[in-house]
């Protein structure tokens, strides 16, 4: 299973690298989740400097396909060289976005009318162009899925683990970030949050 997480300049480290971490701790062989990015580097909203694990075009080929949120995603969909870099099947490919990363997603073609979950702040945008915006964490329609809010990226890990190889093996994945003393707590939240959309 390889995952793509789309990350970009002016990308939220929360997005990317908790989706990162939780997808890797899934011990089988052949998954592996890694960075894709439009160039040998990324700088975060917060300045951090990573180093890609993968081009842009990985995601083209991936199992698994996560768009984060960022700083400058407005600018990224308008970008052609970003933008035609993405041939995605949804019949064949799981897709994912979190906040402000379902610009992807509607630049893309691939929310086919379905409504989707954002961020306060690109749920306006995604209304003016037509696209209804749910008061929600987690919103999937067959392998496209939305999620808002930086913590959601838990809940788009736990959909991709759950789709793939099965509730149990979601739940682990989700119990072992999950704060201590509140663990059953939290994994049953995630669980409720996305079972509807399994």
């Amino acid at each position: 299973m390889n995952i793509a997480i789309v990350t970009c300049d002016g990308f939220n480290e929360m997005d990317s690298f908790m989706a990162l971490t939780l997808l890797n701790r899934v011990k089988q062989p052949g998954w592996r989740a890694e960075l894709a990015c439009p160039s040998m580097h990324a700088l975060s909203m917060n300045g951090v400097k990573i180093t890609a694990q993968r081009p842009l075009m990985f995601a083209s080929e991936a199992d698994v396909v996560l768009f984060g949120s960022g700083a400058q995603t407005r600018d990224h969909v308008k970008n052609d060289s970003i933008m035609s870099a993405f041939h995605l099947d949804p019949e064949l490919q799981l897709i994912g976005s979190q906040c402000s990363g379902a610009l992807f997603l509607q630049s893309l073609g691939l929310l086919n009318n379905a409504p989707v979950c954002t961020d306060a702040t690109t749920g306006p945008l995604l209304q003016g162009l037509g696209v209804q915006v749910l008061e929600g964490p987690f919103h999937a329609s067959g392998n496209v899925a939305t999620a808002g809010g930086c913590l959601s990226a838990t809940y788009l890990a736990m959909w991709v683990v759950w789709r793939s190889l099965g509730e149990e093996a979601a739940r682990d994945v989700i119990a072992y970030a999950a704060p201590v003393g509140q663990k059953e707590l939290y994994v049953d939240m995630a669980a409720q949050a996305i079972s509807a959309f399994i």
